[in-house]
């Protein structure tokens, strides 16, 4: 794609927001589209946001999953920006009509306490930049009509971003073990998925690891202070207005997300 192209996909994925109507998929519509293109277009969205005076407040990675990448034709995961505005805090009301086609996941977010930059970081560097691990709700969302997405498509929509709730319960690194961590999640107290943090690329560690690289060799740090979501324990739920859900981790306590 050349820059006209890209800067054309940009604007249909910043109507789409604006408009609350998803779109058809981008590698449908741009023959030839590739992970550059995604990519571009993707920063190219966050580069508009924060002219508009918004700020990047941590990073997200996707497709974290062995099930997720092996139905995307994929071998390692995304990544994706959160911005100042898509923070909820827990059992607060979060407005159902904010997004085009809500749906949740329970993962374990990091808290940076240092600033982590790549290439070559390893295991032992990315968890000393760890502050503290939230539980949190990570609510997804895509532009893209009915989730028809394929890798490009959700790479050039944040990685299909759209909001966070983290939990108030820090727990320290060392104190829990995020491989072994099992977590349940409940959508009207029902039970929703399950897994543990073995799921995440085998340790969400390894999803902090590769992210702090693979910004690293772009130039992006990731932020003291910034949040990390390293990639769900199971599966994603379709949520609306009236639904509540909630997510608990085994040492790590609880998260509730309620939509009005």
């Amino acid at each position: 794609m050349d820059d006209s192209l890209r800067s054309e996909a940009t604007d249909r994925l910043l109507a789409a927001y604006a408009s609350r109507e998803p779109i058809d998929p981008l590698t449908s519509t741009y023959d030839g589209m590739d992970l550059e293109d995604a990519y571009a277009i993707q920063l190219a969205q966050i580069d508009r946001l924060l002219a508009q005076g918004r700020t990047v407040k941590g990073h997200k990675v996707g497709l974290t999953s062995a099930a997720m990448q092996k139905l995307l034709g994929v071998s390692e995961p995304d990544y994706g920006h959160l911005l100042d505005d898509f923070f909820y805090l827990e059992h607060q009301p979060i407005p159902a009509d904010r997004f085009l086609q809500a749906r949740v996941e329970p993962e374990m977010a990091f808290v940076l306490k240092r600033t982590l930059q790549g290439p070559g970081v390893t295991v032992h560097e990315a968890a000393a930049a760890v502050d503290f691990v939230l539980p949190a709700l990570e609510i997804v969302d895509s532009r893209i009509r009915d989730w028809k997405i394929g890798l490009f498509d959700t790479i050039a929509d944040n990685a299909s971003s759209g909001a966070v709730v983290l939990g108030s319960t820090p727990t320290l690194l060392q104190d829990v073990d995020l491989r072994l961590t099992g977590g349940v999640m409940h959508k009207n107290a029902q039970v929703a998925g399950t897994g543990a943090g073995g799921a995440v690329l085998g340790s969400p560690i390894n999803a902090l690891v590769w992210l702090a690289n693979t910004l690293g060799a772009r130039g992006i740090p990731l932020e003291a202070g910034h949040v990390v979501l390293p990639g769900a324990i199971c599966a994603m739920v379709p949520v609306a207005a009236g639904d509540t859900v909630t997510a608990t981790f085994a040492g790590l306590g609880s998260v509730t997300a309620r939509f009005v």
